[in-house]
């Protein structure tokens, strides 16, 4: 067995090294992209999506736009409700967006509570993501991927606020307002480091291999 799990173990540790050398790090251009996108998508946000956490109506450039809100609102709060109530008995759903534990402490899903502010800024980074050539073609499962992604982590970050608040409503505002989004972000970007390093960066290294060749 011993014999049996080192074998196993080797055989991981030569599959990463033989990933790790057939990709790069994006470079710095594309880092400053990165950061450039990043902060324009979430401003653009910011100045043109507007909601009322009380009414739930959302407006975009002041149209109303509450629809698509509101629909993935109710599916995280389902959602979230599934996954906390196998750990803990105690939650229960006492509304299409709220949640409550016996201990009187409760969350309520809102608008801002759904994934699509971040789907909107992954749909940004991939665009702007440096195609080589013509083989752009990727970018057309890589962003539904991505947003599949963000997606389930968003019902992940929410659930976790959820259970950690239980018993510690206090704690709410660092979780949501800090931990949990920069978390967020963090994954974000470690998912287009992913794109950049396995996907862009090899295509860039073909293209300069292909032009060495015809020189």
């Amino acid at each position: 067995m011993p014999r049996r799990v080192s074998n196993i173990w080797s055989s991981i540790v030569h599959a990463i090294r033989r990933l790790q050398s057939d990709t790069q790090r994006p470079d710095l251009w594309d880092l400053v992209v990165f950061a450039l996108t990043l902060t324009i998508a979430n401003y653009f946000w910011k100045w043109t999506v507007t909601g009322d956490e009380g009414s739930g109506i959302v407006t975009w450039c002041g149209l109303d736009v509450s629809a698509p809100f509101q629909a993935a609102a109710a599916h995280v709060t389902n959602a979230v409700f599934a996954i906390v109530s196998t750990f803990r008995d105690t939650l229960h759903q006492v509304g299409e967006y709220a949640l409550r534990f016996d201990s009187g402490v409760g969350t309520r899903i809102v608008w801002s509570c759904t994934p699509l502010k971040q789907c909107f800024i992954w749909l940004c980074l991939i665009l702007t993501t440096r195609t080589v050539g013509k083989k752009g073609w990727h970018k057309l499962w890589v962003i539904p991927v991505g947003w599949a992604l963000l997606y389930g982590i968003n019902i992940v970050r929410i659930s976790a606020i959820t259970l950690l608040i239980e018993f510690h409503p206090e704690r709410f505002h660092v979780l949501h307002d800090y931990v949990f989004k920069y978390l967020f972000y963090g994954i974000m970007f470690g998912l287009w480091w992913l794109y950049a390093a396995f996907l862009v960066t090899p295509r860039k290294r073909e293209q300069a291999a292909d032009v060495t060749r015809s020189e």
